[in-house]
């Protein structure tokens, strides 16, 4: 997978986190004992349980998916990027906003 894909993947996984959000990376598959998905040596449904009852967001990416991300055109800045949202004009928000 291209290094800008993971970074890209990475980015929405530390922004989540800022939301005071959840994520789990790893390895999915079943637990041969008693059929579970599994996310690594995470139970997905006991990880989701602790959720039972709220309106949620689940976005699923593939750390292994090989296809390239289009480049885009900021239309801020004009500049070329790819990924979710231009480095650069992340950057100067970042900035302005003292973080």
């Amino acid at each position: 997978m291209p290094a800008y894909r993971k970074a890209s993947i990475r980015s929405l996984i530390l922004d989540a986190y800022r939301l005071d959000g959840h994520s789990l990376q790893g390895v999915l598959h079943r637990d041969p004992e008693d059929g579970q998905w599994m996310i690594g040596d995470q139970s997905l449904e006991r990880w989701l349980a602790r959720h039972e009852g709220e309106e949620l967001a689940l976005i699923l990416l593939s750390m292994d998916d090989d296809r390239p991300l289009e480049k885009k055109v900021c239309r801020t800045c004009g500049r070329e990027y790819r990924g979710a949202y231009c480095p650069h004009c992340r950057e100067v928000r970042l900035r302005l906003r003292g973080e």
